[in-house]
């Protein structure tokens, strides 16, 4: 099972930043057992939703060849519980992208109130034949498509963000198979 700590994008500038929502509800099965009587999200997840959302740029920044993990936090400060009916508000900033690895800078707001301030750093996975099938770009596209992501992203040049040619023509392949 996949899990995505995402609602949607509400900006994504490529190579340099993005914004992103996760609506947190009372539907959702976590937060029954955490806490009951006083249902929390989980910083953990907070975190991931900050690490998905800063995950997705670095990895679009390389037209997702490149395999990215999250490889350890330097910085995670939470400075109030997120509660039911709270909208979370994940903005990252690439600090850095080299050959290894890429740092975001990111934070969480629930409103105007600053939630949590993190330093994020990924990792890019050698190229092997464990990794290919877990990290198969068309995976991402079609995460960031359903995210809302090329209908809010703009390119390194300010122009419209749009999906890497080679990935269009594999889509475009598999429809024809089916």
């Amino acid at each position: 099972m996949r899990w995505i700590w995402i609602d949607r994008f509400l900006e994504f500038e490529s190579g340099k930043r993005a914004k992103a929502i996760k609506n947190v509800s009372l539907a959702e099965e976590h937060l029954h057992d955490h806490f009951p009587g006083f249902p929390v999200m989980p910083n953990s997840l907070i975190t991931e939703g900050i690490a998905q959302t800063g995950g997705l740029l670095v990895g679009e920044f390389h037209a997702f060849e490149k395999k990215v993990v999250l490889a350890k936090l330097p910085k995670a400060v939470f400075h109030f519980p997120v509660v039911p009916g709270d909208t979370l508000t994940y903005e990252t900033t690439i600090d850095y992208i080299k050959d290894d690895g890429a740092m975001v800078t990111a934070t969480a707001r629930v409103g105007d109130r600053l939630q949590a301030e993190l330093e994020v750093v990924f990792a890019h996975l050698a190229d092997d034949e464990r990794s290919k099938s877990l990290f198969e770009p068309k995976n991402f596209v079609f995460t960031m498509k359903l995210l809302g992501v090329f209908d809010v992203g703009r390119g390194a040049d300010g122009g419209r963000l749009t999906e890497p040619p080679g990935l269009l023509k594999l889509e475009q392949d598999l429809k024809a198979v089916r």
